[in-house]
């Protein structure tokens, strides 16, 4: 597994969360009308191992989820449905809020 970055940030509205795939930090993806930045201020977090990612994404709110790696973990563990995500130029999005 590559280098996955975890970023939580306590707001009025509960806990956010990102995650990302390291080596997309930085980079825009188009399709058609839809693109996604893998923006620095918002996804450049602290290296985090599997259990770390896991455990923010059971605690959050809401989270943004970017990569093949991050978005195949939040799908592995039942946070995201495949039918709920994104691909954009490929690149998976995954986009989880707690009701």
């Amino acid at each position: 597994m590559g280098e996955l970055l975890l970023t939580e940030r306590d707001t009025g509205k509960g806990r956010l969360v990102s995650v990302c795939d390291a080596d997309l930090l930085g980079e825009t993806f188009e399709n058609g009308e839809l693109s996604l930045t893998v923006n620095e201020e918002f996804y450049e977090g602290e290296p985090a191992d599997e259990q770390t990612i896991i455990g923010s994404l059971a605690k959050c709110s809401v989270a943004n989820i970017v990569g093949k790696e991050a978005v195949g973990l939040a799908l592995e563990h039942g946070f995201v449905e495949e039918e709920n995500v994104l691909d954009i130029d490929g690149t998976r999005h995954a986009q989880l809020l707690w009701l």
